[in-house]
C-alpha cells in the first residue's frame, strides 16, 4: 500500500479476494488517514510556497559544493570513517544518502536550513559508513557524534516539506 500524490494505491497478489483486501485496508485505516492528510498538506504547500528559479537552485548548489565538503571533512574523523565522492543534487524527497561504496549525496536545499540541521544530515550520512541501516546502533553512533540530532531532525520534519515544495518545476 502506498500514497501517491493524494491517492491510495493498494497492490495485492492476483488471486487475493476483495474481502481480504478490504480487511487489510480497514486494518490500516489510521495509517491511511494520517498519510493522506500529510500528502494533502504537501499538495497545498506546492500551490502556495515561493518557487525557486533555476538560477536560485544553481546558486544553492554552488554554495553547497563549497560548504558541504567542508562539513563532511570536519565530521568524518569524529565519526571515524572515510568517504568517497560527494555529490550535490536537487532532490525532491531526500536530504542525503550514502552508497555502499561510501559515496555521499546531499540535497542543495540543505543550504536553506540552519547550519546545525545541515550538520545533522552530514553526520547521519557519515554514520551510514558504519551501519547501513537505521538500527539502534546506528542512532547511538549519530547521537555520540551529534547529541542534538533529534532536535535538528525534528526541524527538518517540521519545515522540510515546505523547502521541498520550493523546487516546484525548476
Amino acid at each position: 500500500m502506498e500514497i501517491r500524490g493524494t491517492k491510495v494505491i493498494v497492490r495485492a497478489p492476483l488471486f487475493t479476494s476483495r474481502e481480504e483486501i478490504d480487511r487489510f485496508v480497514n486494518q490500516h485505516r489510521k495509517w491511511i488517514e494520517t498519510h493522506l492528510k500529510k500528502a494533502e498538506a504537501r499538495e497545498q504547500l506546492k500551490e502556495t510556497v515561493h518557487k525557486l528559479t533555476p538560477e536560485e537552485v544553481r546558486d544553492l548548489a554552488d554554495r553547497a559544493r563549497k560548504v558541504i565538503p567542508e562539513r563532511v571533512a570536519y565530521y568524518a574523523p569524529l565519526v571515524g570513517v572515510t568517504y568517497g565522492r560527494i555529490t550535490i543534487r536537487r532532490q525532491r524527497s531526500r536530504w542525503g544518502s550514502c552508497s555502499s561504496k561510501g559515496n555521499l549525496n546531499f540535497n542543495c536545499l540543505l543550504m536553506l536550513t540552519p547550519p546545525e540541521v545541515l550538520d545533522s544530515v552530514v553526520v547521519h550520512e557519515l554514520c551510514h559508513r558504519k551501519h547501513m541501516n537505521h538500527s539502534s546502533r546506528f542512532y547511538a553512533e549519530v547521537l555520540r557524534v551529534f547529541p542534538d540530532y533529534r532536535e535538528q531532525h525534528r526541524w527538518l520534519k517540521e519545515h522540510g516539506d515546505e523547502l521541498m515544495a520550493m523546487l516546484g518545476g525548476s
